[in-house]
């Protein structure tokens, strides 16, 4: 687990069973590019998933895992144009280099990297995420 400016330690993902990490790095990408490499330094793939996407499934990761057994990257398009799940089976700064975070482009460009860099993706399936109202009462988690 990556927090974005504290760990909590008393949360729903205990430790041990989870490791927790401060995401470091100026910018989104840089922040993405290091939790990356921690992960991939303890496994064989890694993905990096949002913590807004009501629509997440486990099916949804495992799928993605698979994907990775046969193709470079795993990428989950979101509505906004933006992704919401990326998988690696290696570290790859350049894939975080030159994009403009947060626009509706960032999934074009982040699939024109793959693809100049020559690599293999699969792709999730396009969700949203949750950053307005209208996205949650769209989108969002049943409250009981």
């Amino acid at each position: 687990m990556f927090y974005s400016e504290s760990i909590n330690r008393n949360d729903e993902w205990r430790e041990p069973g989870f490791e927790k990490y401060l995401q470091e790095g100026e910018g989104l990408g840089e922040r993405m590019s290091h939790s990356f490499e921690i992960a991939l330094r303890q496994a064989r793939a890694a993905l990096i998933v949002g913590s807004d996407i009501a629509q997440l499934s486990a099916r949804i990761i495992e799928d993605a895992f698979r994907q990775l057994q046969t193709h470079d990257f795993v990428i989950g398009p979101a509505v906004d144009g933006g992704y919401y799940l990326l998988g690696m089976k290696a570290p790859t700064p350049t894939l975080f280099e030159g994009i403009e975070w947060s626009t509706p482009t960032v999934f074009v460009e982040t699939v024109a990297i793959i693809e100049g860099m020559g690599k293999t993706y699969a792709l999730a399936p396009e969700l949203s995420d949750i950053d307005y109202a209208e996205d949650w009462e769209r989108y969002g988690w049943g409250l009981e």
